[in-house]
């Protein structure tokens, strides 16, 4: 990786003086030649971009503007896509811009911040980003964010004709924000100097009203995001194809391998992994969120593969499965896989319009309790077992999520908007039952222990019942191994 441009130090205090008249003659550094520098200004073609398309889903971002205008009248709205993140001394993690700046602007450039000013009619939404490096004072070559160095950045007025929102420069924002009245809310956590700027503006009541707010806003999804989804579970189906394909190089190696793997179709296909994705082989399935993902993977062991690609437009897929390494469950892995797939089934079942959100999880909670007490490890009648919650020792979490932008999307709704509620058309959760015999429980017969079983789809609710948006994927035991058969012939 190369440096940035560091220029010599001065040699003596002389020098050092020279050199600061012209940093501030020429808006440069210090060790910048005039020669240099003027070379460095000229002889650039123009790349400004005319005539640009607005993005595929500027008429769904508006919508929510709108919605958004709506309910807050009078308040100013601000909104921020979040800064870089500091990964080790001078390089930077990734970026990913929130949530909540993505899903009401479809940008994605650190440093954004959208704001959306009272008016007559509602709100003046503006969106304020960071412009061209500039060529005159150096920027673009000499600063380590300039375009030379990060790559090219789209124009105010390119991001305007492909946004479809009026675009001014955000390093004149906080500034502007200070010397603002009348009253603000504004998305904290992503970005502290925006934050500065509104201290004595906003409270963490209304703030927290306006976070809720927009969580609720994504509970029932619209055509592009559902279109999003799918494209996001198609590109999950094939990545789990890539690693039945590798699962020999697996066991050579390592569960990396199989990470690895998965992140190769995420990165090519999407932007990124939706989340940390868990590979666990053999007993390791039975830690919820394994993400170490450096055991050993062998054969006659169980891969619980738990992952997502996340789409290019953030939208992510959340599907789990659970292998056999060679290909062929044994008799008692069969047995514990049949019983979970039988409660997704249930759970499945349960998810349609008008249907309460936990129906689906009370469904697949009653089989798999149900199929606890017909194992003799723990003492029915079901009933009684879900009442005093005792399958919740193998069963260990909820049956699923609502799914979007984010893997555990809606986090900051409310009780009653979310696992309270009714279900609705366009709403997209996860069904995910699972059954996790840790390998030293001593509970239960050893054939069990070290086993962990998990089978997650994601489910859209629809008119009349749902879809499985990740059908692709076998769930059927018998089905899963005659699709690894294919994939390995």
């Amino acid at each position: 990786m190369a440096d940035e441009l560091t220029p010599d130090n001065p040699e003596t205090p002389e020098e050092s003086e020279e050199q600061a008249i012209k940093q501030r003659k020429n808006g440069l550094y210090p060790g910048v030649s005039d020669e240099l520098a003027e070379n460095m200004r000229s002889g650039w073609a123009d790349t400004e971009l005319h005539d640009l398309a607005p993005i595929a889903q500027a008429a769904h971002t508006a919508d929510r503007r709108a919605a958004l205008s709506a309910r807050f009248p009078g308040e100013r709205l601000v909104i921020p896509a979040g800064n870089l993140k500091t990964r080790s001394n001078d390089t930077e993690y990734s970026f990913r811009a929130s949530t909540e700046y993505a899903y009401l602007t479809g940008d994605q450039t650190h440093d954004g911040v959208l704001v959306l000013e009272p008016s007559e009619d509602g709100h003046r939404a503006t969106i304020y980003l960071l412009p061209r490096s500039d060529r005159e004072n150096g920027e673009f070559w000499l600063d380590g964010m300039g375009e030379l160095w990060v790559g090219r950045r789209h124009s105010l007025t390119e991001a305007e004709q492909l946004l479809g929102i009026p675009a001014k420069d955000v390093r004149e924002l906080a500034e502007a924000l200070k010397q603002a009245t009348g009253p603000v809310r504004a998305v904290r956590g992503h970005d502290a100097g925006i934050e500065a700027a509104l201290t004595d503006k906003v409270t963490a009541e209304r703030d927290e009203e306006l976070r809720v707010f927009l969580s609720e806003a994504r509970l029932v999804k619209d055509a592009f995001e559902v279109s999003e989804l799918q494209k996001a579970c198609d590109s999950t189906a094939r990545g789990f194809e890539d690693v039945v394909k590798v699962l020999d190089k697996a066991e050579a190696t390592s569960e990396r391998y199989i990470e690895g793997t998965f992140f190769l179709r995420a990165r090519v296909e999407g932007n990124d992994v939706g989340y940390g994705s868990i590979c666990a082989s053999g007993p390791h399935a039975c830690t919820l969120h394994w993400v170490r993902n450096d055991g050993p993977v062998r054969s006659g062991d169980l891969l619980l593969l738990d992952a997502g690609v996340e789409t290019t437009e953030l939208y992510t897929a959340d599907i789990t499965r659970t292998l056999p390494v060679n290909g062929r469950y044994t008799e008692i892995q069969r047995k514990i896989y049949d019983a979970v797939y039988e409660a997704q089934e249930a759970g499945i079942a349960a998810v349609k319009p008008g249907a309460a959100y936990r129906d689906f999880h009370d469904a697949a909670q009653r089989v798999l309790a149900e199929k606890l007490v017909e194992w003799g490890l723990v003492e029915g009648p079901a009933e009684r077992v879900l009442e005093l919650g005792l399958q919740r020792r193998w069963t260990l979490h909820g049956t699923g999520h609502m799914l979007g932008m984010d893997v555990h999307d809606c986090a900051a709704a409310r009780t009653e908007a979310y696992v309270d509620c009714t279900l609705e058309p366009g709403m997209c959760l996860t069904v995910e039952p699972g059954l996790y015999f840790q390998a030293d429980d001593l509970t239960v017969p050893e054939e069990y222990r070290g086993i962990g079983v998990r089978i997650e789809d994601d489910i859209l609710v629809t008119e009349d019942g749902n879809r499985n948006l990740s059908a692709a994927l076998p769930r059927r035991s018998d089905e899963v191994e005659a699709w690894m058969a294919g994939l390995k012939g």
